[in-house]
């Protein structure tokens, strides 16, 4: 890599400066995530990241909730709440700093992707933003984003020995049964809820799959319009009263409010390889894809958290 300019490192620095302001906790993600998509609309990408983000907030308070609590031990629920932390942070780490470069190239009217690997971002993405400055293809450029998240967190979070140990193989059958810790919901203010799952998370590919139909889900199907009016009218707090409010005015709130729920935790990342020197086969990911049948989920999540509640009752019940 060439000798950087005075400009070029002091615009790096800020950089790495905005994204550990945004890089503290789930709630902060959220809100940088949806600002950024306020600002720049073509960079789909970053409502879904903030969307998904809400996700990982809910999954992390239920672990600190009126339920879960019950039935899962205090160091299942911090491995489980680590490992939820540790994957965002990641994304995070390497995709704000893309989102900002791209923010500045726009600003002075010139491609600035060149300084992408002194940020430690894939050769794959530096290619991808490259191929977005010249098309302006917006769904190529989330999907892009989509590939490129889910190998950033592969190796040191789902392949990880510990982790994978701790977490991903040894949890307990009714996490599968009673909780959906691998479903994403995309709640409306009218009450209804849309959201679709994922079998095998452990698998790059699936979790990629995931991510497509997610974006067809919030970005083409016919209620977008609502889920991006549940964005701009919710603030996140990481509790699921954020959108239970709208679905039963009547309901108690169950899960606390994140940040009254966890400390901050400090990360560190280090340099990681790059992913996408050992991959070749990506052409695969940007095929036309199967759409799901069934996305209104009212109806199930609120037989799932019965489901949930009559389990644990009748658990403690038999114990």
């Amino acid at each position: 890599m060439k000798e950087l300019t005075n400009e070029e490192r002091c615009l790096l620095q800020w950089i790495m400066e905005e994204t550990d302001k945004g890089n503290v906790d789930n709630i902060s993600r959220t809100v940088f995530y949806e600002k950024f998509y306020k600002r720049h609309r073509e960079i789909k990408w970053s409502l879904l990241a903030a969307m998904v983000s809400r996700n990982a907030g809910y999954n992390m308070c239920d672990l600190k909730g009126e339920w879960v609590g019950r039935v899962l031990s205090e160091k299942t629920r911090s491995w489980l709440f680590y490992t939820y932390e540790r994957a965002n942070w990641l994304i995070f780490s390497d995709a704000y700093p893309q989102l900002l470069l791209y923010e500045q190239s726009k600003s002075t009217g010139k491609p600035l992707f060149h300084l992408l690997p002194y940020l430690n971002v894939s050769r794959f993405m530096k290619r991808e933003w490259e191929v977005f400055w010249m098309v302006k293809d917006e769904e190529r450029l989330w999907t892009s984003l989509i590939i490129n998240e889910q190998h950033v967190i592969q190796k040191p979070v789902i392949e990880h020995p510990f982790l994978k140990r701790k977490v991903f193989r040894s949890l307990p059958f009714k996490m599968q049964e009673w909780f959906h810790f691998s479903t994403v919901l995309f709640p409306t203010r009218n009450g209804e809820i849309y959201g679709l799952s994922v079998n095998g998370f452990r698998s790059v590919e699936n979790r990629i799959l995931l991510g497509r139909r997610l974006g067809w889900l919030l970005f083409q199907s016919k209620w977008k319009d609502d889920f991006l009016d549940f964005a701009s009218h919710t603030d996140h707090t990481g509790s699921r009263f954020d959108y239970e409010k709208y679905i039963y005015p009547w309901k108690r709130k169950d899960t606390p409010f994140l940040r009254m729920a966890y400390p901050i935790i400090k990360h560190g990342r280090g340099k990681l390889p790059d992913w996408s020197l050992k991959k070749k086969k990506l052409g695969q990911f940007y095929k036309p894809i199967s759409l799901p049948e069934q996305v209104l989920l009212t109806d199930w999540y609120e037989k799932k958290q019965k489901q949930m509640q009559v389990g644990i009752l009748l658990e403690e019940l038999f114990m």
